[in-house]
């Protein structure tokens, strides 16, 4: 299964979620007549909609008084604890804290000092336990490996590779995420490849990772997905070819620049890097990384500013060629060039379009910059009277590492043979 590819970068703040033993009780089940299952905003085909109606029904979640559940919403550190309450029913096993940042008169603070007396849920330095705080997605999953005493049986990180992204995974997280994973309690979608760890939870994700928690614990029916991670599933023979489905985010990079300058009117060819493997969920390479996307940035007329659009797919294993249909996210970001500015720090590690490029010529008055890396597509000399008297311009300004990430807008085939 494939799906969106998304890369988090930096480094997540260490926290202390306490790995700790205990006894669960069986969970209590509200009467179903009480529960609403079905919301406006959840249809029947939605990628967590079994999750969603197993913990509605159980009272784990609910939705809003307008019918709707809102499941991209993100989670806060406190919502999560009350969720966990109501999920699990657990001895306390440590004496409950009072954080300082958790007043008397919050609602959570029940549901806060259970979680911290149950192990699933621990503070930040500074008895502080940020209530507010979006809770990311690999916190999650410590949080209930530490609360349910799961420990990684197979090595750490031969268990992690797994994960397309698994160097984004915190030190203090890598544990404790490889006995999830074993534990089948990882939920990924679209592509159950990618864990994106330091990526904000949303309403759906935990509710899937909570259900799968319960059924880990032999609290709860199996439900049928794509996208649970089933670590250590014996792999199939190798297909003859893989459709990727529209809505496959490919990472790239562009190596021959740090930013790249276009006007925003103006079309210039680009050929980005695929900067990762992608990968099938069985561990088939796809796109080996390095291979080419060929296609071109576009001005986008109604938003002002600029969008690449990919062309072809040029795989660097064996050469094969491939239409491709992807586009990135529109780009509005601005750069003023103004007459007198120092054009070399203008132009450091930046590729011009020609439009861009006659632009910062005319103004700045420095004629040298046709030599240096400027994108094709039409000639500086014939773009000089577009800029003819001006005094500065707006360029558009792009970073090609992270603003040029590509989304497949249509299903397309590739052959392993």
């Amino acid at each position: 299964m494939f799906g969106h590819f998304r890369w988090q970068s930096g480094c997540a703040a260490f926290m202390a979620l306490g790995i700790t033993a205990g006894i669960i009780a069986p969970l209590v089940t509200p009467t179903a007549s009480f529960a609403q299952t079905s919301f406006s905003d959840v249809q029947s085909d939605y990628w967590a909609a079994g999750f969603i109606r197993e913990l509605a029904q159980r009272g784990v979640i609910a939705g809003f008084p307008d019918g709707t559940f809102r499941p991209e919403v993100p989670v806060t550190r406190a919502q999560f604890a009350a969720m966990i309450g109501k999920a699990f029913r657990k001895a306390p096993e440590r004496q409950a804290v009072r954080f300082d940042d958790v007043p008397s008169n919050s609602w959570a603070l029940s549901a806060i000092q259970d979680a911290y007396t149950t192990g699933f849920l621990s503070g930040y330095p500074g008895n502080r336990f940020e209530p507010n705080q979006n809770i990311p997605r690999e916190q999650v999953l410590v949080s209930l490996s530490s609360g349910l005493d799961y420990n990684a049986s197979g090595n750490i990180e031969s268990t992690l590779q797994y994960y397309n992204d698994a160097n984004n995974i915190s030190g203090y997280a890598r544990s404790p995420v490889a006995a999830a994973t074993e534990k089948q309690i990882v939920v990924n979608y679209p592509n159950v490849k990618f864990l994106s760890p330091n990526a904000t939870a949303t309403r759906a994700q935990v509710a899937a990772f909570i259900y799968q928690a319960l059924v880990s614990s032999n609290q709860a029916a199996a439900i049928n997905s794509p996208y649970i991670v089933a670590f250590g599933e014996p792999t199939p023979s190798k297909p003859v070819a893989v459709t990727i489905p529209e809505g496959t985010v490919i990472p790239i990079k562009y190596e021959k620049a740090e930013k790249i300058l276009v006007t925003k009117d103006e079309t210039a060819p680009l050929t980005l890097t695929v900067a990762q493997n992608v990968i099938t969920d069985k561990g088939t390479v796809v796109i080996p990384a390095g291979s080419q996307v060929v296609g071109e940035l576009r001005p986008v007329k109604n938003k002002g500013g600029s969008q690449f659009f990919a062309q072809k797919l040029i795989l660097t294993n064996n050469g094969q060629e491939y239409p491709i249909n992807a586009t990135s996210e529109p780009i509005t970001k601005t750069e003023t060039v103004k007459k007198g500015i120092n054009t070399k720090t203008v132009l450091k590690n930046t590729a011009l379009g020609a439009g861009a490029a006659a632009a910062v010529s005319l103004v700045t008055g420095d004629k040298a910059i046709a030599a240096g890396e400027i994108l094709g597509g039409a000639t500086i000399g014939g773009l000089i009277g577009l800029f003819f008297g001006k005094n500065s311009v707006d360029l558009i300004a792009i970073d090609p590492n992270t603003d040029l990430q590509m989304t497949i807008d249509q299903n397309f085939q590739i052959s392993l043979k």
